[in-house]
């Protein structure tokens, strides 16, 4: 059946795309050598396509979002400020994602040492009259963490097995079980919920003062000197 709204979109401007030669277009190795040179657009691109999936990575190991967001923040700036070590045979993807990943667990583990009181607060489940999206994150929260992350990674973030293995440092059997037990944990109805939902989102404004941040921290490139 055809659309009856179909002949009144017509009246609409068409979206604005991005030109053929904006940073949104390029592919994420030529904007490796850009944000080498310090070009913030570059970095801007870098930190827009990928800080949500670390935002969701670090999530997964510390709950609270006050103390995740700084760990993505510092894991790209250490990215940022040692690219020469990013080897092209590997997807940078990954590579930002194993980075933020051991950092989270790195932060865990320093918490725990440091005593109860400096230990994130445990997820409760939302109470029935709570909100989809906060009863699927609580119930996401509820997961053992080495399920918790293949499941965001899997299925909320829309990753490969291949790289999510990679990313995870796992073999990619051991993320296909790892699914498995979490969608087996959380019900067939939720996980269809999860499908419809944003969850674990990280607010585009948010987004934005993570990139202002790590840009202001960036050094900035050594202009050459005048012959």
């Amino acid at each position: 059946m055809l659309d009856p709204l179909t002949p009144a979109r017509s009246f609409e401007a068409p979206p604005r795309r991005p030109a053929a030669g904006a940073p949104e277009n390029l592919p994420d190795l030529l904007l490796i050598e850009r944000a080498r040179l310090g070009e913030e657009p570059a970095v801007d691109t870098l930190i827009r396509r990928y800080g949500r999936r670390l935002y969701r990575v670090a999530r997964c190991v510390i709950p609270d979002e006050e103390r995740a967001l700084p760990i993505v923040q510092e894991a790209f700036l250490t990215a940022f400020a040692d690219l020469h070590r990013y080897e092209p045979t590997g997807r940078f993807a990954a590579w930002l994602t194993r980075l933020t990943y051991q950092q989270a667990r790195a932060q865990r583990t320093g918490m725990r040492f440091a005593g109860p009181a400096a230990l994130p607060p445990r997820p409760e489940p939302a109470p029935a009259d709570a909100g989809e999206q906060a009863q699927l994150e609580a119930a996401i929260a509820a997961l053992p963490e080495v399920f918790r992350t293949v499941f965001v990674m899997r299925f909320v973030e829309g990753v490969s097995g291949i790289e999510t293995a990679a990313s995870l440092g796992v073999h990619e059997t051991t993320v296909r079980t790892r699914l498995y037990r979490a969608q087996k944990r959380l019900g067939a109805p939720a996980v269809q919920r999860v499908r419809a939902t944003a969850v674990l989102e990280l607010a585009p404004e948010r987004l934005e003062q993570l990139a202002q941040r790590i840009r202001a921290q960036l050094p900035r490139p050594v202009a050459p000197a005048a012959p």
